[in-house]
């Protein structure tokens, strides 16, 4: 049975987590960060459960699991009972070096860090992302930096970042490209002239499995910010 709760909130019992040997997950639904953990388990169907929590109202035992209080944490069966790992990245690395049998990152090393590096590069889309959400003039920054991406596209003449398939490099920043697509209630789009293999490449991400399974549409991240811009998220809207 996999297990996937509403979202825990505060005065929430701290949940009783499996000893089943499956790995355990405490997320949130609408977490971009949280997201790429869950692209990463389906990619290389790596069984595991879900505990959803409130960051709003955020349960006293949160902490225990992630000191920062944030998600995703990943709670890892060991000898003496689980273990959490934390922040995305850390957890993306854990994941793709336990579980070769599907590498998500290139085995040559240069690559590898050539990949490395545009996920850090990519932190400038983020940014710019999140202020366009509120200020319409961040929506060049968010073009700007989205021209890199393009121009590696091109560059490695593959649908993906990975090749022929989906690598580490698209999942680590599908999260963001996906809530992008939401700024066209905005009144922002990607030209389709400026970003043809972008768009491609956007429309073969959704169609990928380990994608599709936690992909929202543009019409419920918009909801869910008109929710959290009330200062009520409505974080179990699709659970």
């Amino acid at each position: 049975m996999v297990i996937e709760t509403r979202h825990l909130k505060t005065g929430d019992p701290e949940p009783t987590f499996p000893s089943d040997g499956k790995l355990q997950l405490v997320s949130m639904r609408f977490c971009p960060y949280a997201q790429r953990t869950h692209i990463i388990l389906e990619a290389k169907r790596i069984p595991y459960d879900t505990y959803n929590v409130n960051l709003t109202n955020k349960p006293g035992w949160l902490t225990k699991y992630s000191p920062l209080g944030k998600v995703p944490a990943l709670g890892v069966p060991t000898e003496n009972g689980l273990l959490f790992i934390h922040e995305s990245l850390v957890i993306a690395d854990y994941l793709d070096e336990k579980y070769p049998e599907k590498l998500l990152y290139p085995k040559d090393p240069l690559a590898k860090a050539v990949d490395r590096l545009l996920i850090e590069q990519f932190n400038g889309v983020i940014t710019a992302y999140y202020k366009a959400i509120n200020d319409p003039t961040a929506f060049i920054d968010v073009t700007n930096g989205l021209d890199k991406f393009e121009a590696e596209l091109e560059r490695r003449g593959t649908s993906f970042f990975g090749g022929s398939i989906p690598g580490m490099l698209d999942y680590m920043i599908w999260p963001w490209c996906e809530r992008i697509a939401f700024l066209k209630y905005k009144g922002f789009s990607l030209d389709k002239a400026r970003y043809p293999l972008l768009i491609n490449w956007n429309g073969k991400m959704i169609a990928d499995p380990a994608v599709g399974v936690h992909y929202v549409a543009p019409e419920f991240h918009a909801k869910y910010w008109e929710t959290r811009s009330a200062g009520a998220p409505n974080y179990d809207m699709l659970l």
